[in-house]
């Protein structure tokens, strides 16, 4: 049964990652329309605070993880900081150690907790060499809105739960300039090998890209040894514009909110356009859309997949940190062509 939720007060709890942190959002603005009395504090890792910072009615509570959060003395600490205010509810949205020890210092406090069901043992049967069950999984949106139902508090995940473009600052308005042409996002990196492109490929695409003259592009990425790639490949061309290490990650989420397409791996910047409404273009490695992970509100038209045909073990894990023998080329099977077809495609 639905609750008014007039003064009620939800923690929802996801420390990490990036990705996943940034998959919350759609859900929490489908809660703060349909109960407008609500609050929810996030509690996470301080860089991902600019994600909540536009979303009405939720607040921001860093755990400070590897500082004074860490362990179960620092996880008590985090507890007792949370508990001065006054919270009806906790969404675990995590389900790893660290929130399953603070889920149970409120659960002795008498506060109701729920977990996320994350369905590891059909994400097992997905990615498992044999017997493979090679099916769509729900997906973690969903799985994210499951909690807050049993809690009381159902949503209908629609696919205008985003947020509007931000207001973007000076440095960011430098960058982007005049809106005289459609502008893409190329997010070229992602956390593991298995689920990035051929760099070299992604050269071509821009290349190609820049060679049309009419599109204005910017390189995101994220490391050290990322930002350095960015801007070399940046550097020769006009139009073509290295964000990784310029912006804060506010300003980065500015810049995205305005952007008319993304073209990301299997990674966070997908998520992070898609919580604007930014059309994103997906690319797949040794990861598939069928566990879950699939950039909220996205037309599955626009995942650009490894062929399953030469690479049948596809996907081979969850996270893509899983590389057979045999696999480790499995992206050279998207061809640059088809990512060039599907740009224009989307962008006529």
């Amino acid at each position: 049964m639905a609750k008014k939720a007039k003064n009620d007060h939800i923690l929802v709890i996801r420390f990490s990652a990036l990705g996943d942190v940034a998959m919350t959002v759609p859900v929490l603005l489908a809660l703060t329309k349909k109960y407008p009395g609500l609050k929810i504090t996030v509690v996470s890792r301080g860089f991902h605070k600019p994600l909540f910072h536009h979303i009405n009615g939720v607040d921001f509570h860093e755990a400070e993880l590897l500082g004074k959060h860490k362990g179960i003395i620092g996880l008590w600490k985090l507890y007792c900081e949370l508990k001065k205010q006054p919270i009806h509810a906790v969404a675990d949205l995590h389900n790893v150690l660290r929130s399953n020890i603070l889920k149970a210092f409120f659960a002795l406090g008498g506060i109701k907790v729920v977990q996320i069901d994350k369905g590891r043992p059909e994400k097992r049967a997905l990615t498992r060499k044999k017997n493979k069950i090679f099916k769509q999984l729900k997906n973690t949106h969903e799985r994210y809105a499951d909690v807050f139902a049993e809690l009381g508090y159902p949503v209908e995940l629609r696919t205008d739960n985003v947020l509007p473009p931000l207001t973007m600052s000076q440095e960011v308005k430098k960058m982007v300039g005049e809106k005289a042409e459609p502008s893409i996002g190329i997010a070229p990196f992602a956390a593991h090998a298995g689920k990035m492109y051929p760099f070299d490929r992604t050269v071509s695409i821009i290349e190609f890209l820049k060679n049309t003259k009419k599109y204005k592009i910017f390189l995101l990425g994220g490391g050290k040894k990322e930002k350095e790639m960015l801007e070399t490949l940046a550097s020769p061309f006009d139009k073509v514009f290295n964000v990784a290490g310029k912006l804060s990650f506010e300003e980065e989420l500015q810049l995205i909110s305005h952007l008319d397409l993304m073209v990301s791996m299997d990674s966070a910047n997908a998520h992070l356009a898609a919580n604007f409404g930014v059309k994103v273009i997906t690319l797949w490695g040794v990861t598939h859309p069928y566990a879950g992970f699939y950039p909220f509100g996205q037309h599955l038209s626009n995942a650009l997949l490894a062929d399953r045909a030469a690479y049948p073990l596809i996907p081979t894990s969850v996270y893509g940190n899983k590389v057979p023998e045999g696999y480790e080329n499995v992206m050279e099977s998207i061809p640059t062509e088809t990512v060039l077809g599907k740009v224009e495609e989307v962008l006529v």
